[in-house]
């Protein structure tokens, strides 16, 4: 398999999300942890608790930064203000790239707060990857965009959401947080084959990957992160690293969070399936969720 430029150097091992009820336990038992993800913007503040128990984080563990309101695909420019924080704050962590997703959440300023899809047109293309391109500039760290879960689509759209992945972070030169729980349930949501998207990915440009918990409903799949990971996930998981290589993996549990460590072990499952585990191994069938 050829050098991945993206994460050639990043392969920090599997990941977990750095989250408040887990602090005490953190800093009492010093657990073995390939490297912690932090949601920015929960940090992006003057001073205070979040700084003081980042910086005892900071003390011993590798930390990556992950975004949630970039919003790369709004018209409007990126907001300067949130750029400076953030830049501010990878000085302090220190992250080798930071991650936001591929999304657009914003108009003439006010904020939804949510990430909402983006149309997959050729004009979102080029607007998208020209403030992907901003922000690496200004930040002067690489950045990887997350494929997001959805439950709408737009009549207007060009091309696959995949296709659209693929363009944005080629013009961009950037990289890619394939989250492949995301791929899951946009899949069952919109009628696509989610192996197709894992197969058609630029794998070179993979720079993470997340997998978590989502529930079912009967007409809809709800990226909830509040449950271990489902079987479909881990085979769609098994699949981008047959295609990627050892990538770094971060499982995301953001609600009905349970102890450190039942959070950590279900984490850890990831090192089933790459690739040193996995000689001779590849993927067979479909991907269901039937026996889920």
């Amino acid at each position: 398999m050829a050098a991945n430029r993206f994460n050639g150097y990043t392969d920090y091992g599997v990941g977990v999300g750095l989250r408040i009820p887990h602090y005490d336990h953190i800093f009492a038992e010093k657990p073995s942890v390939g490297w912690f993800e932090i949601i920015s913007e929960n940090y992006m503040v003057d001073g205070g608790q979040p700084l003081a128990m980042l910086d005892r984080i900071l003390e011993q563990y590798r930390v990556v930064q992950h975004g949630v309101s970039l919003y790369f695909g709004s018209a409007d420019r990126l907001n300067q203000e949130h750029l400076r924080r953030l830049k501010a704050l990878t000085r302090r962590t220190k992250t080798p790239w930071v991650s936001d997703h591929l999304c657009w959440g914003s108009v003439d300023g006010t904020y939804s707060h949510d990430l909402l899809p983006l149309p997959y047109t050729w004009e979102a293309v080029r607007k998208t990857a020209a403030n992907i391109r901003e922000a690496q500039e200004f930040l002067e760290l690489p950045v990887a965009v997350e494929n997001v879960s959805s439950y709408a689509e737009f009549h207007c759209s060009e091309m696959t959401e995949w296709e659209f992945l693929n363009e944005v972070a080629e013009r961009a030169d950037c990289g890619i947080l394939l989250d492949v729980n995301n791929i899951y349930v946009s899949s069952w949501n919109h009628g696509f084959d989610p192996l197709e998207y894992v197969n058609a990915v630029e794998a070179e440009r993979v720079a993470q990957i997340h997998i978590a918990g989502h529930s079912k409903f009967e007409k809809y799949r709800l990226d909830t992160h509040d449950h271990p990971v489902l079987d479909p996930v881990w085979k769609l998981y098994r699949r981008a690293v047959e295609r990627c290589g050892r990538t770094a993996t971060l499982l995301e549990w953001d609600d009905r969070i349970p102890s450190f460590d039942e959070v950590h072990n279900e984490a850890l499952k990831a090192n089933r399936y790459l690739p040193q585990e996995m000689a001779g191994v590849s993927l067979a069938g479909a991907v269901s969720d039937d026996a889920a």
